[in-house]
């Protein structure tokens, strides 16, 4: 990925993104928890991201697009967790799934790639989960046919296209695993919509079956391959997970701190005039906070840090790599533990009132509670210990 731009975000690239996010955030947080029953797939908060020019912020500006940095992104995918977790999630994996073009597509393929996703204000959805079996491509009318059933395909059902793994089977390029893109409405492809887990409601994280799905040697971004940078694409979805746990913790903060400063007494032996001032009560607050102010500063530096990374392309070697899968693995471990627990444990704060469903501060518990699972986080602990004690690496994959 070549550029002649900084390496990494300038102070008035953050300051503008963010302004940004908290805007979207805000109009998402006025409805999420209703949007969260109803289980709509969320096809109109998509189009914010689109008008706000969140969904181009990664695309090089040469080509009609943001010019943004992943700390930037990161930022905004961190913002908008506060509020609605469900978008930021897709927001996430948008950007990872067409930073693809960047780490994936032939150099000679990358700019009418960009221009025609900055065109459209392309929402990339996806179908790549690894632990599925393989989508098989086979040689057919001088193209191929595409058959198969991913699940969580996050964004597919609601994005403008969707980038999917696909393994060829026959043919000149047998055996060989492949990134294809296809337009939403591509004849064959079934949007199963069987997402039914307790959190993350909204993210269209359902399954997806390709039935003789068409496709033209044009669709196909590039080969999955074992380089260092083509595989920065893993330490990428993974600081954006570490950014969306981080972002439901400050948003169950936030909340939170609103309940039970709006209370107007306190319980009976603190000896408190108000729940606010109980002791414990700021205790709590200040475990918290303190918390999250460590997790943002770690989070911050491994955005930037994978920026640098990024920066350097195909001279990125396994060892520069290797580090930032680790520095990020750390990342992972932090904020999964302080997500889970201040979603947690923020009703200590906040009293028995707040357990109302019409308060909704379960939400943040059950988003993080369901995407923290994603991938054992006990696994991302040994990655880190392995590496720490025996400078050992994990394989490389779509999870290390």
């Amino acid at each position: 990925m070549t550029t002649t731009r900084p390496a990494v975000a300038s102070d008035a690239e953050l300051d503008h993104w963010r302004t940004v996010a908290e805007r979207v955030a805000a109009t998402l947080g006025e409805d999420a928890l209703e949007r969260d029953r109803r289980g709509d797939d969320p096809t109109v908060e998509l189009d914010q991201l689109r008008e706000s020019g969140l969904v181009d912020l990664l695309h090089p500006a040469e080509f009609g697009g943001g010019g943004g940095h992943w700390q930037s992104a990161l930022l905004a995918v961190r913002i908008l967790s506060r509020t609605d977790a469900s978008v930021a999630q897709v927001l996430a994996y948008h950007y990872i799934n067409s930073s693809n073009i960047g780490f994936a597509a032939p150099e000679a393929d990358r700019a009418d790639w960009y221009r025609r996703t900055t065109a459209g204000h392309w929402l990339w959805g996806d179908s790549v989960n690894p632990v599925d079996p393989d989508l098989l491509l086979t040689p057919a009318d001088g193209g191929f046919r595409l058959n198969g059933r991913k699940r969580f395909s996050t964004g597919a059902s609601s994005g403008d296209v969707v980038l999917a793994a696909a393994r060829i089977e026959g043919g000149d390029r047998d055996g060989e695993t492949v990134f294809v893109v296809l337009d939403h409405d591509r004849a064959g492809i079934h949007y199963l919509g069987d997402w039914d887990a307790l959190g993350q409601r909204l993210s269209a994280s359902g399954s997806v079956d390709f039935v003789d799905v068409a496709v033209d040697p044009a669709d196909i971004l590039g080969s999955l391959g074992d380089g260092p940078f083509q595989n920065l694409i893993t330490p990428g979805i993974q600081l954006a997970f570490g950014n969306i746990y981080l972002g439901i913790a400050e948003g169950a903060l936030e909340q939170g701190l609103e309940i039970a400063r709006a209370r107007k007494n306190s319980w009976f032996l603190s000896g408190a005039d108000l729940y606010r001032n109980d002791p414990f009560v700021q205790r709590v607050v200040g475990e918290f906070s303190s918390g999250i102010a460590a997790v943002e500063a770690l989070a911050d530096r491994a955005a930037r840090r994978f920026d640098e990374t990024v920066s350097l392309g195909d001279a990125v070697t396994a060892e520069q790599r290797g580090r930032i899968e680790i520095e990020i693995a750390k990342l992972k471990v932090v904020s999964t533990d302080l997500g889970v627990e201040v979603a947690n444990r923020i009703f200590e704060i906040t009293g028995s009132s707040s357990a109302k469903a019409s308060v909704g501060l379960d939400l943040f518990w059950r988003n993080v509670r369901t995407h923290t699972l994603h991938d054992p986080v006990d696994y991302k602990k040994l990655e880190v210990g392995a590496w720490e004690l025996n400078g050992e690496l994990q394989p490389l994959s779509l999870y290390t």
